[in-house]
């Protein structure tokens, strides 16, 4: 397949090209940076200029392709509702061009959507979260419409997908640990994040779009639910910065925005994903990255 890629040059972006031209496809990655051209080119990748904001760059670029990936997203989170809202127009832009015909649309979205049984991981199958609440769950809403208009679309759910340098969320968490000198979580810290290692996740999308079933859901889950004890403690280790719980009325004070994200409790399981597209997530856990976490002799993370 010739797939267009955004995000190309992202997190997930560089392994997925990889993964996708090891396995035989061609790539048309999107990319507005003239230095990370350079690089997506060298991993034979062709570049296609253009951004998030220019809708008919992405329109042409879906147009010249036999799938589309999209992985690209603003993570600006002071704009949070915003970024989620330009994302629901991104896919209803890609998905104008794929209409009436098999090409999969693969787009991405959250594990958190889709936690609405109490006291159960979040399923694949599961009814999801309106954006009104969670506003990510735009993608979802524009995934569902386009499919309405005749798009085989499908979407893959993110956890905290992580390696020795990067970690979803808990990226966000380390700085704010620094900048108060102390690593910290709720309570009693019992609430879980689930979580995968970045390479298996460049597996599953490439999976997705080859497997190209019309409205399916995946989870991109290794790990179920990493407790968030564990993890901040593996933190502190990591940074030589001490430990602490803090009461639920300290959090928004403590954590900011990602107070709302902090405390919750949100595993995810991952078994029908695994069943239908014989994923099977072989990389390092989340901790075993976190104990790797690379950090400077200065203490600075590098």
């Amino acid at each position: 397949m010739r797939v267009f890629v955004t995000g190309a040059t992202g997190f997930i972006g560089t392994p997925l090209v990889k993964e996708l031209i090891g396995a035989g496809h061609q790539v048309l990655g999107l990319c507005r940076s003239d230095d990370k051209a350079a690089s997506l080119a060298a991993a034979g990748a062709e570049v296609y200029h253009g951004s998030l904001e220019d809708l008919d760059s992405l329109e042409k670029g879906a147009a010249q392709c036999d799938g589309v990936i999209h992985l690209a997203f603003k993570h600006d989170f002071s704009t949070f509702v915003a970024n989620c809202e330009d994302d629901r127009h991104v896919i209803k832009a890609l998905g104008s061009v794929l209409a009436g015909s098999n090409r999969p649309l693969i787009v991405t979205s959250g594990t958190g959507l889709a936690n609405t049984v109490p006291g159960e991981p979040a399923k694949e199958d599961n009814a999801t979260i309106a954006s009104n609440v969670i506003p990510r769950a735009a993608s979802e809403e524009a995934a569902a419409a386009v499919a309405a208009d005749g798009v085989n679309v499908s979407v893959v759910r993110l956890p905290q997908v992580h390696d020795p340098v990067k970690q979803g969320l808990i990226t966000q968490a380390i700085t704010i640990f620094r900048e108060k000198g102390v690593c910290a979580y709720i309570g009693e810290g019992h609430n879980r994040w689930p979580a995968a290692h970045v390479l298996d996740v460049a597996r599953l999308y490439r999976l997705a779009i080859e497997k190209a079933e019309p409205n399916a859901k995946y989870h991109a889950v290794a790990e179920e639910g990493v407790s968030l004890r564990d993890t901040v403690q593996t933190l502190g280790a990591r940074l030589n910065l001490p430990v602490k719980s803090i009461a639920p009325d300290e959090a928004q004070a403590f954590f900011g925005w990602l107070a709302m994200f902090a405390g919750r409790d949100s595993p995810a399981s991952s078994e029908q994903t695994r069943k239908k597209l014989g994923w099977h997530p072989n990389g390092p856990g989340l901790i075993a990255d976190l104990q790797q976490l690379r950090v400077s002799e200065t203490g600075s993370l590098s």
